[in-house]
């Protein structure tokens, strides 16, 4: 085991002090993979949206988290500006020192974040909340993208949001190298555009607007949560709402989804500090 050389994670924490599971949830995913290495994998969390925190250049790979609230109100918010001048730094190193890319994972409201910043799309208000367990269905680029190509057509995530990304720019995702991986269930009898559900910007930037570090533990305490489950019968009917508590231990559903994405995307941002090759 290397123990001079660790290798490095920045969690940035965009959940401003609400409780949550999607912390516990990235970090347990890192800790496991940690156990795994012959390399020990050093991780720290910084409070972004809540003290302004952001990570320096010395880490390997970003893992931006999901939260709660608009992600439209914070614009030109300090600890905003921040955050963009941290993706800023790391869109410079990356296009300076190729052989050496710094890997960032954007979920959910960081994902609205980044689109609306850098103008991938359109930022929006949706209807209404869309929550639980839900399939998403993959474009062509998404049947060859490292992270979801192991996963179904469609695969299931946990979908948790009152905003969403509509009208992506796909001149400005192309001309970088990324490309739409997926989008949220047609529904050919509503009348409503589909939202972009996950984005690869280029080789090291990878965004979801679903939440890929979800797990079986951490959506049943929200399902049985008393307002969670009145949202998913009032939207999906009560059927729907056993369906998803039931399908949480499936292994084709959402654990295949916490088993690959976000390991894969460490795996990759690891490759290039332990000769590894992602298959």
């Amino acid at each position: 085991m290397n123990t001079s050389n660790p290798l490095r994670v920045a969690i940035l924490d965009m959940y401003e002090g609400t409780p949550n599971e999607g912390m516990r949830s990235i970090r347990q995913l890192v800790e496991e993979l940690s156990a795994d290495f012959h390399n020990p994998i050093e991780y720290k969390i910084f409070e972004t949206r809540l003290n302004g925190e952001v990570p320096d250049l010395t880490y390997h790979a970003y893992i931006s988290s999901g939260g709660p609230g608009s992600p439209l109100t914070s614009e030109g918010s300090d600890w905003e500006r921040n955050y963009f001048q941290l993706m800023d730094a790391i869109h410079y190193h990356n296009q300076t020192n190729p052989d050496q890319k710094k890997h960032v994972l954007l979920i959910c409201h960081s994902f609205q974040l980044y689109c609306r910043y850098y103008g991938y799309g359109f930022v929006s208000k949706r209807k209404s909340t869309s929550f639980g367990v839900m399939p998403m269905h993959k474009t062509p680029d998404g049947f060859h993208d490292p992270l979801i190509r192991s996963l179904g057509d469609p695969f299931w995530a946990v979908d948790s949001r009152d905003y969403q990304l509509t009208q992506p720019n796909e001149a400005k995702i192309k001309a970088r190298g990324g490309s739409i991986l997926c989008i949220e269930k047609y529904r050919p009898t509503v009348e409503l555009e589909r939202a972009i559900m996950a984005i690869r910007f280029d080789e090291a930037f990878f965004g979801t607007q679903f939440h890929p570090e979800a797990d079986a533990v951490g959506m049943r305490k929200y399902l049985l949560r008393e307002d969670k489950k009145e949202l998913v019968i009032e939207k999906h009917g009560e059927k729907k709402y056993w369906d998803m508590l039931d399908h949480l231990n499936d292994p084709d559903k959402i654990m295949q989804t916490n088993r690959a994405v976000l390991p894969r995307f460490l795996m990759m941002a690891f490759q290039q500090h332990l000769n590894y090759i992602l298959v």
